[in-house]
């Protein structure tokens, strides 16, 4: 068997649209690794095929990429897959010396055996520029253009399975159960980026239309409880039950994947969804579609304002704040095609 290594030490959300890739790396029998920061590799507990490599970034970030390279280094892949844009993991990668495969935007590409664009970029997708829609999406998703660098090692044309996937194990459902007793809703209020976080206020006008006889469960980390919090508090509904910071990565896409829709912004409770095919509505604020981080489920809609504004996208990642002040990508999106997916 052929060892490869993917490597993705960005946010949760890149990490799951990157199983699509270990999927089909998967077919062709490899020996598949996988090397995430710290935390993520939660996402692969009981997997069947992927093992997982762990980078600590946020303690002695640079004294663990040491051990990152030599732990690589010393496992000896045949392939190596980056698909990060950055300096770090185009050190890990380069000093592997294995076949290796990346962005050209990547700054160490030109020390790679293949080289594909990744094409996305902000000043392509500004108002001035964009000759879509914004009701269509960019014409590739992130997990296509993941598939750019199977494909440039492959030399073969062939259709690719998009959606991510993750695996619920027996354990984690079981560990959901009890939330699944009654008709529900989950809504992932959060994101790590300001600008790409729909306002409390249209959450907790949308729970207002939940019917009685419905739970609404409000998922995401610690870091989101308060705002969880408040939304249950504002709401005023007995229905409505906060588990920010209680479930697992796994354990929230196995209740989102039982739901009967789940709300999200532009984030990873997105993916996870697509990674269950549940049924799921985004909220899409500072950016855009045409980025391809849209969801993959069969029931997915993407909501967002109908305004053609000249300020949106301010950037490709969210900011920590509105550059006009007054978040106009929110504040015209239209409450009610939430309230009718309910």
């Amino acid at each position: 068997m052929r060892k490869v290594l993917v490597i993705q030490t960005a946010s949760i959300g890149d990490v799951v649209l990157a199983t699509s890739l270990l999927e089909e790396l998967h077919k062709e029998y490899f020996d598949i690794y996988i090397l995430v920061k710290k935390e993520n590799e939660s996402l692969f507990e009981g997997h069947p095929f992927v093992h997982t490599l762990v980078w600590n970034k946020s303690f002695h970030k640079y004294r663990n990429l040491v051990w990152v390279v030599l732990t690589v280094f010393f496992k000896r892949f045949d392939f190596v897959f980056d698909i990060q844009r950055y300096l770090s993991t185009g050190i890990i990668t380069v000093l592997t010396g294995s076949h290796t495969t990346g962005f050209k935007e990547n700054p160490m590409s030109l020390f790679f055996s293949k080289r594909v664009e990744h094409g996305l970029k902000l000043k392509d997708l500004q108002p001035a520029n964009r000759v879509i829609t914004l009701q269509q999406r960019h014409p590739l998703h992130e997990v296509e253009r993941n598939f750019l660098l199977l494909q440039s090692m492959t030399l073969k044309e062939k259709p690719f399975k998009l959606r991510p996937k993750l695996y619920i194990t027996e354990e984690v459902e079981a560990a959901t159960q009890q939330y699944k007793e009654k008709t529900y809703y989950t809504i992932s209020p959060s994101s790590l980026w300001p600008t790409k976080t729909f306002h409390k206020e249209g959450w907790i006008e949308l729970i207002k239309h939940v019917a009685d006889d419905r739970v609404v469960y409000l998922l995401g980390s610690e870091k989101d409880s308060a705002l969880c919090e408040d939304i249950l508090r504002k709401s005023e509904r007995q229905n409505v039950v906060s588990l920010a910071g209680k479930l697992s990565y796994l354990q929230s896409a196995s209740l989102m994947k039982d739901a009967k829709m789940n709300y999200t912004n532009d984030s990873a409770p997105t993916h996870f969804a697509s990674a269950v095919n549940a049924p799921v509505t985004t909220v899409f604020c500072s950016t855009i579609p045409d980025f391809g981080f849209g969801p993959l489920s069969d029931d997915s809609l993407i909501v967002q304002t109908e305004e053609r504004l000249s300020c949106r996208p301010c950037s490709l990642h969210g900011r920590k704040k509105c550059p006009k002040k007054n978040f106009p990508c929110c504040s015209t999106i239209d409450i009610q095609k939430l309230i009718n997916r309910l």
